[in-house]
């Protein structure tokens, strides 16, 4: 059976609404038991989980996934877009449609953003899932060269200019640049299909994104990893696929060296990429499920 095959064999997912500082937002929610909190990464949505979210239900646990604001079918305002901003949606999603400490599972940005929860937040976390998780959600200056710097600098406000802004995003949005995207950070070409790019596509469509991909394009990188995984006293699972050039497996030592002195467990995924739950959703689902069996005692 090919991935486009199962994919159609999944569940719909049922998008619900949130109401949020006058924002929709949209999330899905599925199961019953230990809660568990899936946050995607830069322009994905809760499609993104779409291979994981009926598995990790039918082992027992009541699994939410929400669409950042400015992402999925989530609104998309004109706003100053930073990770501060999404760490307080996600305390206040837990707030209204939790209460109960969580589980919380990122990847890339998202894996960010659940250190950050874990961290500033331990009141309501039971423990995190880190996939490939990002360094911050831009890079910071001092890891650019100053020609790069100054590339990315003017892309950025060209993007979010009146003039040019709209032409540009339309260029980066299409669906050939998304699936030539893809084929940089998957390894196997079968993930990622028409579906797939549709996903990642549709959503770029709506009022607002230009604006949205502008913003956070111009926002701080926020805290570093460095920083936030030593006040993380919570059980954590960090999964990283081998072959991704967009946070490289190297970056991973942080997190290795944590092992032997925290509740830190890691696990490598050779030949894959960046989103890993997508690509490899079998081998993830299964370490995900032993290690939340394991450590927390469903």
């Amino acid at each position: 059976m090919t991935t486009t095959d199962q994919a159609k064999t999944l569940p719909t997912l049922e998008k619900l609404t949130w109401e949020w500082q006058g924002h929709s937002i949209q999330y899905t929610v599925m199961g019953t038991g230990q809660p568990l909190v899936l946050v995607h990464g830069f322009g994905a949505s809760i499609g993104h989980w779409r291979k994981n979210i009926p598995v990790l239900a039918d082992a027992g646990y009541q699994v939410f996934a929400i669409d950042l604001l400015g992402f999925g079918g989530s609104a998309k305002p004109a706003l100053n877009y930073t990770v501060d901003l999404w760490v307080e949606l996600l305390r206040d999603f837990w707030t209204a449609n939790i209460q109960r400490p969580a589980v919380f599972v990122g990847n890339s940005i998202g894996g960010l953003l659940c250190m950050m929860v874990l961290a500033q937040q331990p009141e309501i976390a039971a423990g995190g899932v880190l996939l490939n998780p990002a360094g911050g959600l831009n890079h910071r200056p001092e890891e650019l060269n100053p020609p790069l710097r100054f590339v990315m600098g003017t892309f950025s406000k060209l993007v979010g200019s009146k003039q040019f802004g709209g032409w540009m995003f339309d260029q980066v949005r299409q669906k050939h640049r998304i699936r030539n995207s893809l084929r940089q950070v998957y390894r196997d070409p079968d993930a990622i299909t028409d579906e797939l790019v549709d996903l990642l596509h549709e959503p770029s469509c709506h009022p607002g994104a230009q604006q949205v991909f502008a913003s956070v394009l111009m926002a701080p990188p926020g805290p570093r990893p460095t920083e936030l995984l030593p006040q993380i006293q919570v059980p954590l699972l960090v999964i990283w696929g081998e072959a991704d050039p967009w946070t490289p497996i190297a970056g991973s030592k942080i997190y290795q060296s944590l092992v032997e002195s925290q509740p830190v467990e890691f696990v490598s995924i050779p030949n894959t990429g960046h989103c890993p739950h997508d690509e490899r959703p079998e081998v993830v689902n299964n370490l995900i499920v032993q290690w939340l069996d394991r450590r927390l005692g469903k």
